[in-house]
């Protein structure tokens, strides 16, 4: 099995939905990336996406377009992402780790390129946000070859027939996000997540991950009763923009947070079973 088919399997055991953090890689610098990482896992988060700095973010909200222009700012290219993720792998063995991103950062060297970079970094998936389905050949073929997953993302406007469509080719999990809109400004109601659970899971075995508007532990609970696992990015990357803003070193907010989620999140359940 695969790192992320372990650790998905390894909650389910647990009987809690896995947490799924984000991070731009480079933010608020390279050197800082790693131990930031590292504080995320060593306090409860299941699963790393690591952001590819783009100039260009289109699904993402201010606070991980910030995040975005603060790394390229401090010069994050092609080769730091991937020496990060080496890193990473190296500390730790187990731990999913997913590049997230764009095409642009992508395939402008080539999908062939970049798959077997990130294979070769101990990458386990691969999200790009915008290369639909259709256009599959362009990264997904090349990512699979390598043995990773390719994931994809659903949306509330994801019918029956779209669904179908996304799933050809999806493997690892598939991302359900939440709202129309972008990243962490708005919040789908707890209503409305449970039924499109209810929609995708009736046409796929795949664990479906929620993410988008997740700010709180909460919100990560309500979804985490439902959902596979719930992602959170823009609230640990606005921990990150607080913590530069005010001259403090980022960890300490980012373990506090992350061990809250986690915590209300495998409570969960044991909660709604009272």
């Amino acid at each position: 099995m695969s790192r992320i088919a372990n650790t998905f399997a390894k909650a389910k055991k647990e009987n809690r939905a896995a947490l799924i953090a984000f991070l731009t890689a480079g933010d608020p610098s390279i050197e800082a990336t790693p131990a930031l990482l590292d504080s995320l896992v060593e306090n409860g988060v299941d699963i790393i996406e690591l952001g590819m700095p783009f100039s260009d973010p289109m699904a993402d909200g201010p606070a991980i377009q910030k995040a975005n222009l603060r790394a390229l700012a401090a010069k994050t290219g092609y080769n730091d992402i991937f020496r990060i993720a080496t890193e990473f792998r190296k500390r730790h063995p187990e731990t999913p780790l997913i590049l997230m991103g764009y095409a642009n950062p992508m395939t402008f060297k080539g999908s062939d390129s970049f798959a077997a970079s990130a294979k070769e970094a101990g990458v386990d998936g691969i999200i790009c946000v915008d290369i639909p389905p259709e256009e599959d050949a362009t990264l997904g073929v090349a990512v699979r070859e390598k043995g990773m997953d390719m994931i994809r993302l659903a949306t509330p406007t994801s019918d029956e027939a779209r669904l179908k469509i996304i799933l050809d080719g999806a493997s690892g999990f598939l991302y359900y996000v939440s709202v129309a809109g972008v990243t962490g400004l708005q919040q789908a109601t707890e209503a409305s997540i449970d039924a499109a659970l209810d929609r995708i899971k009736a046409v796929t075995d795949l664990p479906v991950a929620v993410g988008f508007g997740i700010r709180s532990p909460e919100q990560a609970a309500a979804i985490a009763k439902k959902a596979d696992a719930v992602v959170v990015g823009s609230a640990f990357v606005s921990c990150i923009e607080k913590a530069v803003t005010n001259r403090q070193d980022p960890n300490a907010a980012l373990e506090k947070l992350a061990k809250e989620l986690s915590t209300a999140i495998s409570d969960a359940r044991k909660e709604a079973a009272l």
